[in-house]
């Protein structure tokens, strides 16, 4: 009995304490809900950011795999003379006079007065300076009295050689005294030409007061004020000339070959002469002259071009582009500026394989056309070479072949089937 009482009322606080708290088991409920929910939560977010992590990675990689990719344009070599470029090959050169000389004095005084300045167009004979040359004054005067003394010597060398072999056919002197006249009449003879030509000579000098033009040309330096002291004994070594003179008509220029193109061009041919400053000018000049052999140093040929200059345009020392025709086939080929590659073995092209695995190419370069290169040796017209490669490049490397751009277009667009390699 008191066991059934304690159980009886063990039950009934029971029911008294659940009847003291009716909400408890909703509380339960929504705690689990929130916990469980709270738990999806974090294992979604580290779901959500394992994935992330997971795609970033993956476009890093890919990101990192497509950078490492090279991608090019290619060209092709040309025949020289299928490009146009074989028609004519242009070198620079610089216009001379077709004679230019330095006058110097040659006789010593100081300048009287100078008649022509610089750009003055004179003729031959033309008196450009004048020279007061005193000393040549009073040795000329000497000079002429020294041969008035051999004169008339000589009319006294000359009437005793007479009057002496007019005696000796009377037997009236000796045969050694009619010869000692007669040398002396000889001796006077020399003695007056001796004097003739020194008084000869001292008037040529004094010719040379007067600096004249030795051609027709212009003037193009002068280096002479009134006053100055000028020397004809050390006016050529000083290197001081009174004046320099240039023949402008014609004009000449000379141009160095390359020896790939000496057999091609001949004496005779027709060149076209241009110059930055006069543009739309063309010039025609001719071949008239070569120096026959190849210098050793520069493997060149040394041509010269004379140009009529009739109307003064061209200036002597302007710089100008010579466009010489050349005649022949050639074996040479030409690729763009853009191909080379410089190293410390040789100047070398990348060219590809059918693989686009990249293969350098040591090469020979001919002349150089600005943007374009002669080829002499190291690659053929169905090479394909890499524009523009990077100073990376190696032997093996495998490159991405790019179409080239589209009329209009800002990028370049990968062919749809690129050459490649095992990327």
């Amino acid at each position: 009995m008191t066991e059934q009482r304690h159980s009886s009322m063990g039950r009934h606080a029971d029911e008294a304490h659940v009847v003291h708290h009716p909400h408890r088991g909703p509380i339960l409920k929504r705690a689990r809900i929130v916990g469980a929910t709270v738990i999806v939560l974090l294992l979604a977010g580290a779901a959500v950011e394992i994935g992330l992590r997971i795609a970033h990675a993956r476009a890093l990689e890919k990101s990192n795999a497509e950078e490492g990719k090279v991608y090019v344009l290619t060209t092709q070599p040309v025949p020289e003379n299928g490009n146009g470029s074989g028609t004519a090959l242009t070198l620079p050169g610089t216009l001379q006079g077709m004679i230019e000389s330095p006058i110097y004095a040659r006789a010593t005084g100081y300048v009287l007065r100078w008649n022509t300045d610089i750009g003055a167009r004179v003729k031959k004979g033309q008196v450009l300076a004048v020279i007061d040359t005193p000393e040549v004054d009073q040795q000329l005067a000497q000079a002429k009295a020294a041969r008035d003394q051999a004169v008339s010597s000589l009319d006294l060398a000359k009437t005793s050689a007479e009057r002496w072999e007019a005696l000796r056919k009377k037997d009236a002197v000796t045969q050694q005294e009619l010869n000692e006249r007669t040398s002396a009449y000889t001796q006077a003879q020399a003695s007056l030409a001796a004097a003739e030509a020194n008084v000869k000579r001292l008037s040529e000098l004094e010719q040379f007061k007067n600096v004249t033009a030795p051609f027709d040309g212009v003037v193009t330096h002068r280096n002479v004020e009134v006053g100055d002291l000028v020397d004809a004994a050390n006016g050529a070594t000083s290197g001081r000339a009174l004046f320099t003179m240039s023949q402008t008509d014609p004009l000449r220029v000379y141009v160095y070959v390359p020896q790939s193109y000496s057999q091609r061009i001949k004496v005779g041919d027709k060149v076209k002469v241009t110059q930055t400053e006069l543009a739309g000018q063309t010039f025609e000049g001719t071949v008239v002259r070569t120096a026959g052999a190849i210098d050793a140093a520069t493997r060149t040929l040394q041509m010269e071009v004379d140009l009529p200059n009739k109307d003064g345009k061209l200036l002597a020392g302007s710089y100008v582009q010579v466009a010489l025709p050349v005649s022949g086939a050639s074996s040479a080929l030409i690729v763009p500026s853009n191909v080379i590659l410089y190293r410390p073995d040789g100047t070398k092209v990348a060219t590809l394989d059918g693989e686009g695995r990249v293969k350098l190419q040591r090469v020979s370069i001919g002349h150089d056309l600005g943007e374009k290169l002669e080829i002499l040796s190291g690659v053929q017209t169905s090479d394909t070479i890499v524009l523009n490669p990077p100073d990376s490049l190696a032997d093996n490397d495998t490159v991405y072949v790019m179409q080239p751009p589209a009329a209009g277009a800002t990028q370049p667009k990968a062919a749809d089937a690129p050459r490649k390699g095992t990327p």
